[in-house]
């Protein structure tokens, strides 16, 4: 058997290298989902008052809790909220990231390099430091636009998505000029010899040929706008309107650490990721049709 240097079987190499990812998946992804699993198909039976040795004992219910979960009308209605929200969120942020990346590569543009730093520098703030800012900015006594109370039932959904189109556009804005800059610069002299404009030129080259990445962080975005939970948490001790199940996290962590039901919640847990699921393979689904189509 060939060994490679210092000893190892040569077959065995490939193994030793993956051997760090492959327990780092498994103690910090598989063994919390597999645990996430287990809570959800069980439940705390109280016999009695509940006060002796041996009244409160763990049951197995199979699938009543993911039932109940699903027939949850708080979920759905954070759900509907969400959806709104993320809504907002995907056609701004990614618009404005679209529209940076395309500017920032243009051959006229200039200072292109401190124009990518300012506008990705806001990602680089944590969620919950962005939160805190742009809250107190919205408290009335504050906020520097009189009129408008932004913490209101009304304007806290907008509240909200402003602080994550701030916070996310200069990520997707990086993935997208990237993926420009991958792009043969030949393409652009042979459209510009031909008489093409720069507006020309990024709606016929620049853009067809960024569908991949804009459909990567579509999904990307997709994902993180189901799972909010820092803007509304951080922002609720300052506004009446955000309600604690304002989101479906909010409500996973509700039921978890407020009301104490970890069953209930691993198996709102799990529904929620069954959704995540869905949509981002429903997504991709639908434009790989859509690009097959065209193909033909």
């Amino acid at each position: 058997m060939s060994t490679a240097r210092g000893g190892a079987p040569r077959s065995a190499a490939p193994y030793l290298f993956l051997t760090p990812a492959i327990v780092l998946f498994t103690l910090f992804l598989a063994l919390p989902i597999g645990y996430t699993v287990y809570l959800s198909l069980r439940r705390t039976k109280v016999s009695g008052l509940g006060l002796g040795r041996g009244s409160r004992r763990e049951i197995f219910v199979g699938l009543d809790n993911l039932r109940v979960a699903v027939a949850d009308g708080e979920l759905w209605a954070g759900a509907l909220r969400v959806l709104g929200y993320g809504t907002l969120v995907l056609v701004v942020m990614l618009g404005l990231a679209l529209l940076f990346a395309l500017i920032l590569d243009s051959a006229y543009v200039r200072l292109a390099r401190f124009g990518r730093i300012s506008i990705f520098l806001p990602y680089a703030v944590p969620g919950v430091v962005a939160s805190l800012l742009w809250g107190f900015l919205y408290l009335p006594s504050l906020t520097p636009i009189g009129g408008i109370d932004f913490l209101g039932a009304s304007a806290v959904t907008y509240s909200m998505a402003n602080i994550a189109v701030w916070g996310g556009t200069g990520f997707n804005m990086l993935v997208l000029y990237t993926n420009l800059r991958a792009i043969p610069r030949s393409y652009y002299e042979a459209a510009r010899m031909d008489g093409a404009s720069e507006v020309a030129i990024a709606l016929r080259i620049k853009i067809p040929m960024l569908v991949p990445a804009i459909i990567l962080t579509t999904v990307f975005s997709v994902i993180a706008t189901i799972q909010v939970f820092t803007e509304p948490t951080t922002l609720r001790p300052l506004s009446n309107t955000i309600s604690s199940t304002w989101s479906p996290l909010m409500k996973v962590y509700r039921d978890a650490f407020v009301t104490g039901d970890l069953y209930s919640a691993a198996a709102t847990s799990l529904v929620i990721a069954g959704v995540s699921l869905v949509l981002s393979f429903g997504f991709l689904r639908v434009v790989r049709g859509h690009a097959f189509e065209e193909e033909r």
